[in-house]
């Protein structure tokens, strides 16, 4: 097994000098909504900051994804602007990703019961290659890993290799009291991200979708109690293709809710992973706490731990109670 885990971990470090680059990825989708949809700037009214950890394959240390972000809806702007911070790491940080975003979301009152958003986000990427913490199949000991020395030579004259790019993400957002979806394109300008050769990011392409569907009495709920909420995100990029479909629930201080995630291709489906989340989203407080665990059922099975996800965000109390929009109805987390 120990050694399974040094040839996976080897594999993974030279794929890195020749892959297509792709996006991190976010098992809370909402909990972490300007990352899904530029759109969701100022959707919740009021400001707030929100905080995502991912650590995924633990077992191997090799994909870690931190984010925090901040929106709020502004009146004069008639839409919500937002910031995103993101800090992607790979092969124990010998690959790095560094985002930093601006967020603009133009707000539309249809019709009474209708509303549409509209979203835009220009983003600064940096990408970071460290030659120095890579790992090559020839440091390889069969009983001590990783310790001898290493015949690959670093491709020109420095050791930390270095990518920059601007990207542009748009978004739309139509939703009612019962109803939501939604469209993000990323990497409308399909940056070069390749470090040895020219390789353009591809464009990606996410759907979201779900229907609110309250539960109970109805003298026993309110706008944020007992919901059922059936939801799926569709995403396409560079040829791949995942859809992830669930439902969530919200009761009381409690949310929650369970999804499966799969590869699509044109002929066939494979699974990836099941995930469970649960949370605590208190309505009569300002702050939320989401944890959600992946558990893979794909070829790799669990061996390498799944992924570990935590979400936390916190909404300051608003400064004035004008709104011109109503804020949306879907999953927490």
């Amino acid at each position: 097994m120990a050694l399974s885990r040094l040839f996976i971990s080897a594999s993974l470090s030279l794929g890195f000098l020749s892959m297509a680059a792709q996006d991190a990825h976010f098992t809370q989708f909402y909990a972490n909504p300007i990352y899904l949809n530029p759109a969701f700037a100022g959707v919740s009214q009021c400001p707030k900051v929100n905080v995502n950890y991912r650590n995924q394959y633990p077992t191997l240390g090799v994909y870690q994804t931190t984010s925090a972000s901040y929106d709020q809806y502004v009146d004069a702007l008639n839409g919500g602007v937002g910031v995103l911070m993101l800090q992607d790491e790979a092969a124990n940080g010998a690959l790095s990703l560094t985002e930093v975003s601006l967020a603009y979301s133009y707000h539309l009152t249809v019709t009474r019961d209708f509303s549409v958003l509209f979203g835009a986000q220009g983003t600064f990427r940096q990408r970071l290659l460290d030659w120095g913490n890579l790992t090559f199949p020839d440091q390889i000991d069969p009983f001590y890993g990783f310790v001898k020395p290493t015949n690959e030579i670093p491709p020109g004259s420095a050791n930390v290799l270095n990518s920059q790019n601007f990207d542009l993400t748009f978004g739309i957002l139509g939703f009612t009291d019962n109803f939501y979806m939604g469209a993000t394109f990323a990497h409308v300008t399909e940056p070069n991200e390749a470090f040895l050769s020219n390789n353009s990011l591809p464009m990606k392409f996410t759907g979201q979708l779900g229907a609110v569907i309250p539960i109970g009495r109805k003298r026993l709920y309110n706008d944020l109690d007992n919901l059922l909420i059936p939801h799926a995100v569709f995403q396409s990029q560079g040829g791949a293709m995942q859809l992830t479909s669930g439902i969530s629930f919200n009761r009381g201080l409690i949310t929650g809710g369970l999804a499966y995630r799969q590869a699509m291709g044109a002929l066939s489906s494979n699974p990836d992973a099941i995930v469970a989340i649960i949370g605590i989203a208190p309505n009569d407080m300002p702050w939320t706490f989401g944890y959600s665990y992946d558990y893979t059922i794909s070829s790799l099975k669990n061996t390498l731990g799944g992924a570990h996800e935590i979400s936390m965000s916190y909404q300051f109390p608003c400064r004035s109670q004008r709104s011109r929009s109503r804020g949306i109805k879907c999953p927490k987390f």
